[in-house]
């Protein structure tokens, strides 16, 4: 410790980041719509949105609605597709001073992969975040990530493509037993897992008697589910990336310095600030400076000595 200024870089899945901050999918878009409110060295990381290999325009509107502490999200994945990212984005991304990642989703395997494919020899591209909470269009619409079978194989297919360059899975909450999952990730050959993604839920209005959203459900994000989230990162923590040897992503509801402590204490290695960004845009920079000061306070000289450090 220098000066008494903790050391905030850490090593994920052999990539360096300056800090243990993303922004996390979905939330940041491509990234070029937050350089106005902070400059981008000051987070570790970010994970684009979701790029298939076709454009996808997406749900039908209402396809966002906020609740009681948090908000629904129906969007549909909708996106500019492999060949504008290319073309649009990524001369973009290449220019930001810190850790991309980009989202990957699609309808079968072979789509992940040729997005993979597709993207893996870029340089602006550090690496993966696999999107399984979506339905596999050859196995009747059953969604990657409930399956465990699924997730070894697609995860295993997608590393392929991905090379040396790291793959993350993001873990879908609506399962029997996360663990499962993760251990499924891992054994396919995952360097590192995000959690959680979205829960399930819904909106409804009481005079016209329909849901909200015109999707009719959604994906339940911010500050309502982080205890939830809390205990599911601690629970893959123990029982799968720990012994494994994988760093965890973790994210659901950070909105302060405090609740990514609470992440890191749980077991993960970094954190994703998300839905949070909605409301202030510079909210990633804020925790980032919080974290110092926490471990300046209680004396630590390495941020990373955090993790998994709960009682």
């Amino acid at each position: 410790m220098t000066e008494n200024r903790p050391n905030m870089s850490i090593n994920f899945a052999g990539l360096h980041l300056a800090n243990p901050i993303f922004l996390a999918s979905g939330t940041c878009g491509y990234a070029d719509e937050l350089t106005e409110f902070f400059d981008m060295e000051n987070i570790g990381g970010l994970v684009t949105k979701s790029i298939t290999l076709h454009p996808r325009p997406g749900n039908p509107t209402p396809r966002i609605v906020e609740t009681d502490s948090g908000m629904l999200n129906a969007i549909g994945l909708a996106n500019i597709g492999l060949k504008a990212f290319i073309q649009e984005k990524v001369p973009i991304l290449q220019f930001l001073p810190t850790v991309v990642f980009v989202n990957v989703a699609g309808r079968t395997v072979e789509e992940y992969v040729s997005v993979i494919e597709g993207l893996a020899p870029l340089e602006a591209i550090d690496g993966f975040e696999l999107n399984i909470s979506c339905p596999n269009v050859k196995q009747g619409g059953i969604t990657f990530g409930t399956d465990p079978h699924q997730i070894e194989q697609i995860t295993r297919a997608a590393k392929k493509a991905a090379g040396r360059k790291p793959l993350m899975v993001k873990l879908t909450p609506t399962v029997t037993d996360i663990s499962v999952t993760a251990r499924a990730a891992i054994q396919g050959g995952a360097d590192a897992l995000s959690l959680v993604n979205t829960f399930t839920a819904m909106v409804i209005d009481i005079e016209k008697r329909k849901p909200v959203l015109a999707n009719r459900t959604g994906g339940l994000s911010g500050p309502a589910i982080k205890p939830i989230a809390v205990y599911l990162v601690h629970k893959v923590y123990t029982e799968a990336a720990r012994p494994a040897g994988i760093p965890l992503l973790g994210m659901g509801g950070i909105r302060t310095a405090a609740d990514a402590v609470e992440f890191l204490l749980a077991g993960a290695s970094a954190v994703a600030v998300g839905t949070a960004t909605f409301i202030h845009p510079d909210t990633a920079v804020r925790i980032r400076n919080g974290l110092e000061a926490y471990c300046r306070k209680h004396q630590i000289s390495h941020i990373s000595e955090l993790t998994g450090g709960l009682q």
